[in-house]
């Protein structure tokens, strides 16, 4: 059973840091990516790896999250600083199934998800 279990998330005031975590298990993944989704929008790609380490972003969070994988612990992380509170969310982590390489930054190509965590940047 393939599953994706983050955490991390939490109350943090505008301009701080938090790291999120997320275990993979049942499976390695190619690509593992963040996304996030804030009240009343849509699900939106935040940044995403690769197993070769290629990394890319979503323009609102270059250069402030940093997105990085531990291959051997089968586990994905995103640093995230001087937030914002516009990056108040729930942050999901997601795998994709697929087995070649290239750019993914659309939810519906990824097939697996956690469960979520929340992140609230007060200001």
């Amino acid at each position: 059973q393939v599953q994706l279990v983050e955490s991390g998330g939490g109350l943090v005031q505008a301009g701080g840091s938090l790291r999120l975590s997320c275990v993979a298990s049942g499976r390695t993944f190619i690509t593992m990516g963040w996304f996030r989704q804030a009240p009343g929008k849509e699900r939106e790609f935040v940044a995403a790896t690769q197993i070769d380490s290629l990394t890319y972003y979503a323009d609102s969070v270059k250069g402030r999250f940093a997105i990085s994988r531990h291959n051997a612990k089968n586990t994905v992380y995103l640093q995230m600083n001087s937030l914002k509170p516009e990056d108040t969310a729930v942050y999901y982590c997601a795998g994709d199934r697929s087995t070649w390489y290239g750019v993914r930054r659309s939810p519906s190509e990824y097939d697996y998800w956690g469960q979520g965590t929340q992140v609230t940047v007060s200001s």
